[in-house]
């Protein structure tokens, strides 16, 4: 195992190095970009300077503003983007994602259901969307297995029955809306499709609590790699399956309806980065959780500076980016699996 891991080890730190580098030109690009003009050179000055060097009205925006939106845009993608890859390798589909599969959509259900009786506080609004995520997992594994005493996952009608409970989902938030005070429907609205926009320095720890998740995911790599040749062989290998795979569902599930809890609905991405990924740099799942997790944290980035450049007042949801270059991504990889 040690000496597997060896052999490997170069290309996860050659792939962990140049998407840590494109990583950080998002952030210093997304950091230097304001409503005013953007400044490369004299964002690099103020972190520089540090943290307590906020004498300047730049500084105190940097710091307080645009430095959180560019960690919290880094830690949704890289988690949606680690949400999917975990997904596609245990559902051995592709087309498997947090978003497409109602996930995010039975999060978003949990965390509406918080905010509206007042649980908007951590972790009111964690539990609550957690909670809504397993009980979408509990429904789509109900549907793809069937009652009838079978246990093998019937992938081929996964994705069908992650597309019914997602459009049962978005109905239910839809009547939750309509039931919700007229003061309150703006900001939902606005936070259901990706809003970045409220999110300050002072909840930066929160997002913290997917760092675990991240270190977990990796250290089971190796049974993911052994999920793709299915369930029978992975036993056969010494895997215990039915523990990895609840551990890695409840993992992934968790930390999804935490990113979701804080920054509404985003789709697609965890589509979009694990297939790019694997096109990219094969199926080893020990480079893809890596190449994921930078990968997509760049990638969420690069969306939220398109959210405030295309607009020509204001700002849009980060979501209508990632879905405008989602979706059709997503109906190119359903006709390519047809032929």
């Amino acid at each position: 195992m040690k000496s597997s891991f060896s052999s490997v080890l170069p290309k996860i730190s050659l792939v962990s190095l140049l998407l840590g580098f494109l990583l950080v030109a998002a952030g210093v690009v997304g950091i230097s970009f304001g409503p005013s003009g953007w400044n490369i050179h004299e964002a690099i000055e103020i972190l520089l300077s540090g943290a307590g060097d906020q004498t300047s009205v730049n500084a105190t925006i940097i710091w307080q503003i645009r430095l959180p939106r560019v960690i919290l845009a880094a830690v949704v993608g890289a988690t949606l983007s680690l949400g999917g890859l975990v997904f596609q390798a245990l559902l051995r589909n592709p087309l498997a994602e947090p978003y497409i599969l109602g996930v995010s959509g039975g999060s978003a259900i949990g965390a509406i259901i918080g905010i509206i009786t007042g649980l908007s506080a951590f972790p009111g609004v964690f539990l609550t969307a957690f909670a809504g995520s397993m009980c979408v997992l509990a429904c789509i594994y109900l549907l793809a297995v069937g009652v009838a005493g079978r246990y093998a996952m019937n992938r081929e009608s996964l994705l069908l029955a992650g597309v019914m409970i997602n459009a049962f989902c978005s109905a239910v938030i839809m009547f939750l809306i309509s039931i919700t005070k007229s003061t309150q429907i703006h900001s939902i609205l606005f936070w259901m499709m990706g809003d970045f926009s409220i999110f300050t320095r002072e909840q930066i720890p929160l997002l913290s609590v997917v760092i675990p998740c991240f270190i977990l995911i990796f250290v089971m790599a190796r049974p993911m790699n052994l999920f793709l040749l299915g369930r029978e062989t992975a036993s056969t290998m010494g895997i215990n399956v039915g523990l990895s795979f609840t551990i890695l569902l409840i993992v992934s599930s968790f930390m999804v309806s935490v990113i979701v809890g804080q920054a509404g609905l985003v789709g697609f991405v965890g589509l979009v980065i694990p297939h790019i990924n694997r096109l990219v740099f094969g199926p080893d799942h020990r480079v893809l959780v890596p190449a994921c997790i930078l990968g997509g944290a760049a990638y969420m980035v690069f969306c939220d500076i398109l959210a405030r450049v295309l607009p020509s007042q204001g700002e849009m949801p980060v979501g209508i980016i990632t879905a405008i270059i989602g979706a059709p991504l997503f109906i190119f990889l359903l006709w390519r699996g047809r032929r």
